[in-house]
């Protein structure tokens, strides 16, 4: 076979869902795509190269829009298919033929994703990550390897759906690069254990991993992210209807909340006062003396701190409005 010709499908008659019987147009007078091609390199679309390169661009665009994904083929069929979509997609940028090596190969990542699909998720949303990894297989395969594209796009569906669970998994969001230190950390913890037969220290550590002490520290804490446990679990991990659960240890409850709106919504009122209309205020409202109490606190008659009182109540109603009283 000639150069010019490396990119054609194996077969036409295949590709196009034509018979594989033997082709009866031979005693015709016109002249079939099989024998169009003579000893000098000569075409049907004329002579030498202009021939070839005009067949090549015209036929091989109609081909490959005209290709179906191979349910009943044979591997080999399979095999010489997928290599001359990936020649038209990398040496041509054709679209349309990587459009359709993703159809073809669904069902691989179909195969790969029912593996995971007993681990929690959505057996649609592993389909969805293992396409990823099949496009970057395809956009990333290198036509000079020698390779099957099903032995390279495989690690790459897989891979692409271990990620997923990995980012996924986590009750905290962590950075990537915290988790795989983390995991680098187990396997430099197992290891440096049966060396010096005793736990290792954080800067064993660190400089086993090539990390520094406090990136140590950080992503042994965020391993802890991976799981959530429920407040209402018990403090020892076990059910039970008489035991207190962890949100019973996480505090009581504040009771400066309840005033606090109210705080909020006086302060502006309150700094129109003076000093004493303060404390009078304070001391009658939120100590709840009474008025002679005040009285004999501040060294005044029980009158005069009713007036205080009015005056500074006309105060707060007219700087925060009369319905917030």
């Amino acid at each position: 076979m000639s150069d010019a010709h490396t990119l054609e499908p194996p077969d036409h008659r295949l590709v196009a869902g034509e018979s594989d019987e033997p082709d009866t147009r031979q005693s015709s007078s016109e002249p079939v795509a099989d024998d169009d091609e003579g000893e000098g390199g000569e075409g049907r679309g004329g002579d030498g190269p202009e021939g070839d390169e005009g067949r090549e661009g015209d036929d091989d665009d109609e081909i490959v829009g005209r290709v179906v994904p191979p349910t009943a083929r044979g591997k080999d069929e399979s095999e010489k298919l997928d290599q001359f979509l990936l020649r038209r997609y990398h040496l041509h940028g054709d679209r349309r033929a990587r459009d359709q090596l993703i159809t073809m190969y669904l069902p691989l990542v179909r195969s790969l994703a029912r593996r995971y699909s007993s681990r929690g998720e959505h057996f649609d949303d592993l389909v969805q990550v293992g396409s990823i990894g099949l496009i970057k297989a395809i956009d990333r395969f290198d036509l000079t390897r020698g390779v099957e594209l099903t032995t390279y796009a495989t690690p790459n569906i897989i891979g692409e759906i271990k990620r997923y669970f990995r980012d996924k998994g986590w009750s905290v969001r962590v950075p990537r690069g915290l988790q795989e230190l983390n995991i680098r950390l187990n396997k430099v913890i197992d290891e440096l254990v049966p060396k010096l037969q005793r736990s290792p220290t954080i800067n064993e550590i660190a400089e086993a991993a090539g990390a520094t002490p406090e990136e140590v520290l950080e992503a042994l804490e965020t391993s802890q992210a991976y799981n959530s446990v429920s407040l209402q679990a018990a403090p020892s991990g076990e059910s039970g209807d008489d035991e207190t659960g962890l949100i019973d240890y996480m505090g009581t409850e504040e009771e400066a909340y309840d005033t606090m709106e109210d705080r909020t919504m006086l302060a502006p009122g309150f700094a129109k006062l003076d000093a004493r209309e303060r404390y009078i205020l304070h001391l009658r409202f939120f100590e709840g003396l009474t008025q002679s109490q005040i009285a004999a606190r501040v060294g005044i008659s029980q009158m005069h701190v009713s007036r205080l009182i009015r005056r500074a109540l006309e105060k707060l109603r007219a700087n925060i409005g009369e319905g917030a009283l």
